[in-house]
């Protein structure tokens, strides 16, 4: 599943190849990919890119007249740039002025998506409201950990705690029984003693 680290580097790659150039063309290969039927997506052709977003996970191309392309790769979807993509696993073209993106997903199962939304109320309403992780110091990052009674995987990866974490980025947590037994020797909340190496280990 793309994480954080790679979501920052399709947003810098999208932003040299689509800022500034018209949207021509979305050719919507599986219909099962779009998720919204109002505004249609055929509204978004012709559009000029105005910038390239993230909210939580997923990657927001913001259009000409509040228009929002909002997609979430989930666990298997990749973004292609030209070249020929697999016909087989390809779920969305956009044909821009500058080239053509493709929307890939590899296995069975449909888990990507495409939602098409009109103004930024709607944009941020698909956010879970996790703070971004990247931004907040250790006082901040800690007071949320602590906020809810989760394991510290489950804390880490809540998307309405921290935003565009995922498994990828914590692939090993404590045990509980861990957690209990260093609760027990230290006197101090389970998770306190690690919200510094936690935040250190994601934050650098």
């Amino acid at each position: 599943m793309p994480e954080l680290p790679d979501l920052t580097v399709y947003l810098e790659s999208l932003d040299a190849r689509i800022a500034n150039r018209r949207l021509l063309r979305i050719r919507l290969l599986n219909p099962f990919l779009l998720r919204t039927a109002v505004p249609p997506i055929a509204a978004a052709e012709g559009k000029k890119v105005l910038g390239v977003g993230r909210v939580g996970k997923r990657i927001a191309i913001a259009l000409e007249g509040e228009l929002f392309l909002v997609l979430h790769l989930m666990i298997a979807g990749r973004l292609r740039w030209d070249g020929k993509p697999p016909k087989r696993i390809t779920l969305a073209l956009f044909e821009f002025e500058s080239g053509t993106l493709a929307f890939t997903e590899a296995g069975s199962k449909r888990r990507a998506s495409l939602h098409v939304v009109q103004g930024r109320d709607a944009l941020r309403a698909m956010d879970a409201g996790g703070v971004e992780i990247l931004d907040c110091d250790l006082e901040k990052f800690s007071a949320v950990l602590l906020s809810e009674n989760h394991t510290l995987k489950r804390a880490l990866t809540d998307p309405r705690l921290f935003a565009g974490i995922g498994n990828a980025d914590f692939p090993v947590a404590p045990s509980q029984e861990e957690l209990a037994a260093l609760h027990r020797r230290t006197g101090l909340s389970r998770y306190q003693p690690i919200a510094f190496g936690s935040h250190s280990a994601i934050c650098g």
